[in-house]
Parts: structure tokens; C-alpha cells; sequence
């Protein structure tokens, strides 16, 4: 398997990345965490749907904005556990003192309208496996 990569800055970058993407008959491709790719997730998920290459993003958000899917952790726990430390702080524990956790909930967030059209059809044991479906 070949991996091509492609930076992107701006919009016309995307542009031409996945003009590139195309050309070089790339089958799918992986976003990385990124505050301006985050921004320009609808935008994404448009270029991803235009040249019919299935992606994979860290965040469900993306897939809200109609992507295909997204495996990584759970916001919703990592905010929470934010929370529980913020309150073992005010409460007096010095922040050295609490022990460091790495995210124990990782989600497979999947849009199944966008699946269906691009002509994927999900195994079962990969719906199985689906913490949610967007539709």
C-alpha cells in the first residue's frame, strides 16, 4: 500500500490536495487533528463527497457535517474527567499529585447516509461494532 500525503493551509490548498488525491487515484484517506482542518470540516466532508473517497477523522463533529466516519475519544469523557480533576484541585490536590490518565472511551462514530452514497456497504460486524450512527 502506497501512503500519499498532502499539506493544507488553506482552502484552495484543500482544493488542490484533493485534486492531487484524485489524480493520483488515491482509494481513501485519514485527517489528522487540526484546528484548521476542524474549521473546515463541512468543507471536508464536500471535497471527500465530490471525488467519492471514503475518510476517516478523529472527531464526531466531522461526521456530523456529513463525512464518513470517525474513530478516536470520546470528548464527552475527556471533558468530564476535566471536570473531575478541576474539582480534585479546588478542593485541595495539588495537580502533580493526580495521576495521568490517557482516554479509556474510544468511539466509532459512522454516517450512514454518506456511506450509502459512496456505494459502501458496512459488514455486520463492523455495525456491531459502531458506538453511533448518524443518518
Amino acid at each position: 500500500m502506497e501512503i500519499a500525503v498532502a499539506n493544507a493551509s488553506t482552502e484552495r490548498d484543500l482544493e488542490q490536495a484533493f485534486a492531487a488525491f484524485a489524480q493520483r487515484g488515491v482509494a481513501a484517506f485519514v485527517i489528522g487533528s487540526d484546528p484548521f482542518f476542524y474549521s473546515q470540516r463541512a468543507r471536508l466532508a464536500v471535497l471527500a463527497s465530490q471525488h467519492a473517497l471514503p475518510a476517516i477523522y478523529y472527531d464526531r463533529e466531522y461526521v456530523a457535517a456529513g463525512a464518513l466516519m470517525s474513530y478516536g475519544a470520546s470528548l464527552v469523557d475527556a471533558y468530564r474527567q476535566a471536570g473531575v480533576f478541576t474539582g480534585r484541585m479546588l478542593k485541595g490536590d495539588k495537580p502533580a499529585d493526580l495521576p495521568v490518565q490517557q482516554v479509556v472511551k474510544i468511539e466509532l462514530i459512522v454516517n450512514l447516509t454518506t456511506a450509502n452514497a459512496l456505494g459502501i456497504d458496512m459488514p455486520l460486524s463492523m455495525l456491531m461494532r459502531i458506538n453511533e450512527t448518524i443518518e
